[in-house]
């Protein structure tokens, strides 16, 4: 279940893709020039920035890491508290318990006015300062990991504390795990960056930081651990498992020094080991509250990137427009909710309805069923529209109400099992998150350490294991992972040590070719070469049918070598190719060239093997070679 991500086709409707050369299209082109013009987000291998850090530096590197996220993870707290204070009760203070409700604002009716104010801010500081701080940021995470060598610029961390605290404080529906995550990448990033190391290094520290911050966030040092594998990690090894264990470790203890070292829900003294499951019957059970949280957890994934592409196609392009009118209906829903149910409920990180149920409070199957549609709608507009938070502490918002009502449910169809309401509770949780995010290891043990009842080990690892075979079934790509699919990037399916064989054709392919007609001469060719550039790959149609492909090389040496100049092009060129598509990943391209014994692989918009309209690059045999030759550089130097 580690890093679900995968390799989708899927891309953006706006991803512009390279165009076809010709002699027509392109008279000049560089002779010298015989692989693709890397960008920034191509999928480049890039090399490593520096000389591998000593062991012990490394390990200090990462110690550090985890202190500075410990204490961003502070902060952020701090800073929810500050503006919560302020925006909902018009009072200074620092004070905030999140598992607690927020008493009735002194601004009445105008409290919708309140998320609106905060998403103003938001959306000032991602215009001016850095847009990637829009929505969760761990794609821009997962970008910078597998396409920018671990770069991102020190500015967005900054930028992303005080926008989340100011979104989440304001009553925005989402949770504090996105915005740590991309402030520990941050942290991570920025400290191999002033410090001299290798591109492999800086990742890790990147993974080290988002440990730290996750660890600080939620008080659970085993979940930051494994957060960061399952989402982030290119690498398992001992090598990176160390400084990730060091961050989450240092960042975990500083975090309990500053805030506390009590779980992060308190459940009664009475029930902690009271959820053993003990019959094949209770297991079915959890295993059947699975099914549904990975229905509901692909229907959320949905929704977000529904919301948002209705949002963007009926408001336009302005983001001020979009988010504050999303942020003005979530206003309004919260507003409902008071006026009607007696607390606001959705807003902000708001677990105060979850401890009640922990807590044996009782409420009834209805209210929660529709306080989870209520959270469902508010965090898809929310994230929909740009909000700069996490999906965290929503799934565990619906997953508890899901998982109470179905345990509600259960007791009254199955009287004559032993069940235990908070152990649904608990299970939901860990269900809708590890379902939503793809974090699966992730999920079961950072709701083990966040209530410290162990005694759930083994219906929440089945509940969470059916959550995300479902959601896997339903739809593919995690919330994380998805934002980057639908930018046109590859991602991988399981761990990889070298990500880069998961770039698609097009993002490697040469488009130093040209389509020439299978009866140009020898001579003429040679002429050509003489006059202007001619194209580093030769593919030569006949009524726009593929003939073969030669390259500019084997065309001057056969001139060179007195072959006779009126010999048409088409009796020279090597007919081993194979025409790929241009969204398969390299492997894929690889397997086919070995398969159909290829020199060449022509990369095309679509495959029709006779048609060279659809051609758009080269893919040679060398091209491949130094494309893996400098990615295993760029991750192992």
């Amino acid at each position: 279940m580690a890093n679900e991500q995968r390799s989708h086709r899927d891309r953006n409707d706006g991803m512009k893709d390279r165009k076809p050369t010709s002699p027509e299209s392109e008279p000049t082109l560089d002779l010298d020039t015989s692989r693709p013009a890397w960008s920034a987000t191509d999928g480049e291998p890039r090399q490593p920035s520096g000389k591998p850090l000593r062991r012990l530096p490394f390990l200090a590197a990462s110690i550090l890491v985890g202190v500075v996220s410990a204490l961003a993870a502070v902060l952020l707290h701090l800073l929810i508290a500050f503006f919560h204070n302020l925006l909902f009760l018009g009072r200074l203070s620092l004070q905030y318990d999140a598992n607690q409700y927020t008493p009735a604002s002194p601004w009445g009716p105008l409290i919708v006015a309140v998320p609106v104010l905060g998403a103003a801010g938001a959306v000032l500081l991602a215009r001016r300062v850095a847009p990637q701080i829009r929505g969760t940021g761990v794609p821009e995470v997962l970008e910078a990991i597998y396409y920018a060598g671990g770069k991102i610029r020190a500015i967005v961390a900054p930028a992303k504390l005080l926008a989340s605290s100011l979104s989440i404080g304001s009553g925005a529906p989402v949770g504090r795990e996105g915005p740590m995550i991309q402030v520990g990448a941050v942290i991570g990033s920025a400290s191999g960056r002033f410090i001299t190391m290798s591109a492999w290094q800086r990742i890790t520290l990147m993974a080290a930081g988002v440990a730290g911050a996750i660890a600080a966030t939620f008080n659970t040092p085993l979940g930051g651990i494994l957060f960061a594998i399952d989402v982030l990690m290119h690498e398992v090894s001992v090598r990176t498992l160390v400084p990730i264990a060091f961050s989450s470790v240092t960042a975990t203890y500083i975090a309990r020094l500053i805030l506390g070292a009590g779980p992060f829900f308190a459940l009664p003294a009475a029930q902690l080991g009271s959820n053993q499951v003990t019959t094949g019957g209770q297991l079915l059970l959890y295993a059947g509250l699975g099914v549904v949280l990975g229905l509901v957890a692909a229907g959320l994934i949905r929704s977000v990137f529904g919301l948002q592409d209705l949002l963007e196609n009926r408001l336009g392009s302005s983001y001020y427009l979009r988010h504050m009118a999303a942020m003005l209906a979530v206003g309004v829903l919260m507003y409902l909710l008071m006026v009607t149910l007696g607390h606001y409920y959705i807003g902000g990180v708001s677990h105060g309805l979850i401890q009640d149920l922990l807590s044996g409070a009782g409420v009834s199957v209805g209210l929660l069923l529709l306080l989870a549609l209520a959270k469902w709608l508010a965090t898809s507009l929310a994230l929909g529209s740009g909000a700069p938070g996490g999906i965290f502490s929503p799934a565990l918002y619906m997953g508890a109400l899901l998982g109470g009502a179905y345990g509600l449910v259960v007791r009254q169809l199955f009287s004559g099992l032993d069940t235990s309401p908070a152990g649904f509770v608990v299970a939901g949780m860990a269900g809708l998150v590890g379902g939503t995010t793809g974090a699966a290891l992730a999920s079961i043990v950072m709701l083990l350490e966040m209530t410290l009842d162990y005694s759930l080990i083994v219906p929440l690892t089945a509940t969470v294991a059916v959550s995300y075979a479902v959601r896997k079934l339903f739809l593919r790509d995690s919330i994380y992972t998805l934002g980057l699919v639908r930018r046109g990037h590859a991602v991988p399916e399981a761990l990889q040590g070298n990500l880069h064989f998961l770039t698609p054709a097009r993002q490697m392919m040469s488009t130093q070719f040209a389509l020439i007609p299978a009866t140009t001469t020898l001579e003429e060719l040679k002429t050509e070469a003489q006059t202007r550039a001619l194209p580093t790959n030769l593919v030569a149609v006949r009524d726009d049918e593929i003939v073969g492909w030669i390259s500019r090389e084997r065309v001057l040496a056969n001139a060179a070598q007195g072959q006779d100049p009126a010999t048409p092009i088409g009796k020279l060129v090597r007919q081993r190719y194979a025409v790929v598509d241009k969204e398969i990943s390299l492997l894929e391209v690889v397997a086919q060239m070995q398969d159909q014994k290829a020199e060449v692989a022509l990369v095309a918009s679509q495959v029709h093997p006779g048609s060279g309209k659809q051609i758009q690059g080269v893919i040679t045999k060398d091209l491949v070679a130094d494309y893996v030759g400098r990615a295993t550089d760029w991750y192992h130097r």
